[in-house]
């Protein structure tokens, strides 16, 4: 990975789930909402920091108020307003509190006087085929381009929509606040005829917190709009930008991607020879991927059963859980997954209540594991791989080591963590991306690691 495009520019990404630092190395990542962190690493000009605020689990309220809560607390501890862009980072397949976290991010802005003349909305992820083309949104499924509307993504059970355009979409999301006519668009002919000059044109046009859409299907369209935006925010304007993982690169000055291998994994003294995989998400491509992982035969099975976690056999099934997996990782790797039949409710506030129970569950099986030191820990899903983090593992600082695929799945090294975590190596891995070999393939590249230590 190399750097590009010097920015003066302080980058503060509100992460709503950990996968968003997926295409960036060596950026510090705060598990937690202290604003300490961000306010020490954002210290000089130029730097970068995310904030991993898990606010996809969250209603809106609570989503909104934390967002402003960090942001307040960044300012609060010295960071200027002026030359400071804030990323509201979330998913690429469009869920997520697409128009309820940029609008509490300006409004904290403007709390502290400064305006901010437009929200800059780029939900493309090159690697994991999402991409953006006459301002419809594609996600690559089995190989093929299929608007994102007609995807499994766009049934969620909370952050549904029915739209691919993004105009459309944004009207939609928005209830019908925002006039999907208004909403200004950043076309692939712009960017690749106009370049810059064309793009800084449309965006010098963004006044009073206007929508901006970018179409882009490769990294260079991205990298034409960051070098419009650091040109105008030079002059003062202030952007908020709503993206994937992939505009979070150009926009820190980066570009290329820091593989990971084997040899460059560190296993940590004192620790076992064997890891743990934690699965949680429910997207099909997770079950395809961990059913690869059983076919295998390589890891000791464990399943946490849904049902028993939301009645009153919980803190039974749990405490078994809990000596299984303690005593098989002396001898095996381990994976410990939710059972993969949904628990399904029609109301949102209730879908959310369960995945938090159930999310409770995989934390605290996680909290009385850890003091085994497994040689390493693997996440699966954007919300399980931040509570196991955070709540599970007791990291607040880590930093991005690089991707086992390019700008896919983080290996991330804790910097401020319990003792018996510190150095082991952990991996984000998001629930809907790679093939479906990918997680198998990250176990036997860790367990490779083990082997050569």
């Amino acid at each position: 990975m190399t750097e590009s495009m010097p920015s003066e520019r302080r980058l503060l990404v509100l992460d709503d789930d950990p996968t968003g630092s997926q295409c960036v190395a060596g950026i510090a990542v705060a598990f937690d909402e202290d604003p300490e962190i961000p306010v020490q690493v954002l210290a000089d000009p130029g730097s970068d920091c995310f904030v991993l605020t898990n606010t996809r689990a969250l209603d809106k309220e609570a989503a909104t108020a934390m967002n402003r809560r960090i942001l307040d607390g960044v300012l609060a501890g010295g960071i200027p307003a002026d030359g400071l862009h804030v990323v509201s980072r979330s998913d690429s397949t469009l869920r997520g509190h697409v128009i309820a976290e940029p609008f509490a991010i300006a409004d904290e802005l403007a709390a502290h006087g400064v305006a901010v003349d437009a929200f800059v909305l780029c939900p493309a992820m090159i690697e994991a085929g999402r991409f953006t083309e006459d301002d419809i949104h594609y996600a690559t499924v089995d190989g093929q381009a299929v608007e994102v509307a007609d995807t499994d993504f766009a049934r969620d059970a909370t952050f549904g929509y029915s739209h691919s355009d993004l105009r459309e979409f944004l009207a939609e999301r928005s209830g019908g606040a925002i006039d999907a006519a208004a909403v200004l668009s950043i076309s692939l002919e712009d960017i690749r005829t106009g370049g810059p000059a064309r793009v800084r044109e449309i965006l010098a046009g963004a006044r009073e917190r206007a929508w901006v859409v970018v179409n882009a299907t490769e990294y260079s369209d991205m990298e034409v709009v960051a070098e419009a935006m650091a040109q105008l925010e030079a002059e003062g304007r202030t952007f908020v930008t709503r993206c994937a993982p992939s505009f979070v690169r150009p926009l820190a000055g980066q570009s290329g991607a820091r593989v990971v291998e084997a040899d460059a994994i560190t296993i940590p003294a004192g620790h076992l020879d064997h890891g743990l995989v934690v699965v949680g998400s429910h997207v099909g491509l997770t079950t395809t991927q961990l059913r690869a992982v059983q076919e295998r035969g390589t890891l000791t099975e464990f399943e946490i059963d849904v049902p028993s976690v939301l009645d009153g056999r919980r803190a039974q099934h749990l405490a078994d859980l809990v000596d299984r997996v303690r005593e098989s990782l002396r001898d095996s790797d381990c994976v410990l997954y939710t059972s993969r039949d949904l628990v399904r409710t029609d109301d949102p506030g209730e879908s959310l209540a369960i995945a938090r129970s159930v999310s409770d569950a995989v934390v605290e099986i996680v909290q009385r594991v850890r003091t085994v030191r497994p040689a390493w820990v693997v996440a699966k899903g954007g919300i399980t791989s931040h509570e196991v983090a955070a709540s599970g593992l007791g990291i607040r600082r880590a930093r991005v080591e690089g991707q086992f695929w390019a700008g896919q799945v983080s290996l991330f090294a804790a910097e401020e963590a319990p003792e018996e975590v510190l150095g082991m190596p952990y991996v984000v891995f998001p629930g809907n991306v790679g093939g479906a070999q990918a997680l198998a393939d990250v176990v036997d590249t860790l367990s490779a690691a083990v082997a050569a230590r």
